[in-house]
């Protein structure tokens, strides 16, 4: 793959933060390690992490935007908002648009 991907492609992934916050949400891949201060996650947590985040009810302190758990139509909980709608295997992508305190879904 590494021959294959342009250069300015690579740097780009190799760069790319695990997670950011932006007003009331977290966003990150998987979710969060429940008990764990979202500016001290784990960047394995971030990627990798399921029944532990999904499972716990808490209040993380921000509402978690993730995927990585695959779901027929996103998944809106009080703490979390689960955007994996399997776009590999169903062909529908789905997108998040958060304006003020309006959230609505694009989805393909």
């Amino acid at each position: 793959m590494n021959e294959a991907l342009p250069a300015h492609h690579l740097a780009l992934l190799e760069h790319l933060a695990s997670s950011i916050t932006i007003g009331d949400y977290f966003f990150c891949h998987a979710g969060v390690r429940p008990g764990v201060p979202l500016d001290q996650q784990r960047p394995e947590d971030l990627a990798w992490i399921r029944s532990a985040f999904l499972d716990a009810k808490c209040d993380f302190g921000k509402v978690v935007v993730h995927g990585h758990t695959p779901t027929e139509r996103p998944d809106f909980r009080p703490n979390r908002i689960n955007i994996d709608t399997r776009a590999y295997a169903s062909g529908r992508l789905t997108c998040l648009v958060l304006e003020g305190s309006t959230r609505r879904i694009l989805s393909t």
